[in-house]
């Protein structure tokens, strides 16, 4: 192991002991390791095996400069060096629905700006059973090392497309017989709608929600009820409760 590391890391990073796990067990295209040279090397003992049967480079550099190459995120000592992470189609998405056997059940992430905000949906919508991800090429954050960090390994299991039209896609997910669900302030309470069909859930951005031509295409507007003094919740926050109310509708599971 040399303690030499390019200016720039080629790609896309991957941070965290968990993500890179992860990342070796979904059977990503891994370039290199990069691990602090201060850092027990008995703590990652596994994927550095892992690395020398796949005989992929193991290098270890200066903390500092691990740090800086994740921008100062908490890497835990070791990045994993990939290829841009690779962006699915709409239809990959449903391709997974009909190879479960289940009715499509679609993220629709639309302007979500925070990396971790995407990350922490992205991580719900996996466990959540969703088939998928999308999210606008424009004005919304990509699938970066800071997402993959805040998924917590899930990006490995849940494909995401990258589209250039949330409202186009939206009508493309209604010819397919999904119905479209919004997160907003004035629609219905959540638990009131039935959500056990095929299902695409339209989470809006942090600070303005469901633009104008995206909530014209939902079909129905979902709220959660707002007990406290503050007026929202965050976007990710508001996500999860909604993606679990599709899981609790399709596992047949009664509220208590």
């Amino acid at each position: 192991m040399k303690n030499t590391v390019p200016k720039k890391a080629p790609g896309e990073i991957i941070i965290g002991k968990n993500s890179v796990k992860e990342a070796f067990a979904a059977g990503r295209n891994i370039d290199s390791i990069l691990i602090s040279s201060s850092m027990r090397k008995s703590s990652v003992a596994g994927i550095l095996q892992k690395a020398k049967e796949l005989k992929i480079p193991v290098k270890e550099i200066d903390t500092k400069k691990l740090d800086s190459l994740c921008d100062g995120a908490n890497h835990q000592g070791i990045i994993a060096t990939v290829a841009a992470h690779r962006y699915f189609s709409v239809d990959d998405i449903l391709d997974v629905a009909a190879q479960r056997g289940e009715p499509p059940f679609v993220i629709v992430a639309d302007e979500i700006a925070d990396p971790h905000n995407l990350g922490a949906i992205i991580r719900t919508a996996e466990c959540a059973g969703a088939h998928g991800v999308i999210i606008p090429a424009r004005r919304a954050a990509r699938l970066s090392f800071a997402v993959a960090k805040a998924s917590a390994g899930a990006l490995e299991h849940i494909k995401v497309a990258r589209v250039t039209n949330i409202p186009s896609v939206l009508e493309l997910l209604k010819d397919r017989g999904l119905w479209i669900y919004g997160a907003d302030m004035d629609g219905q309470t959540y638990c009131k709608a039935d959500l056990t069909g095929s299902v695409a859930l339209v989470i809006g951005s942090e600070g303005f929600g469901l633009g104008r031509l995206v909530k014209e295409k939902c079909d129905f507007i979902l709220s959660l009820p707002q007990l406290g003094k503050i007026n929202s919740l965050n976007a990710s926050v508001a996500a999860g409760v909604l993606m679990y109310e599709v899981a609790r509708q399709r596992l047949g599971l009664a509220l208590k």
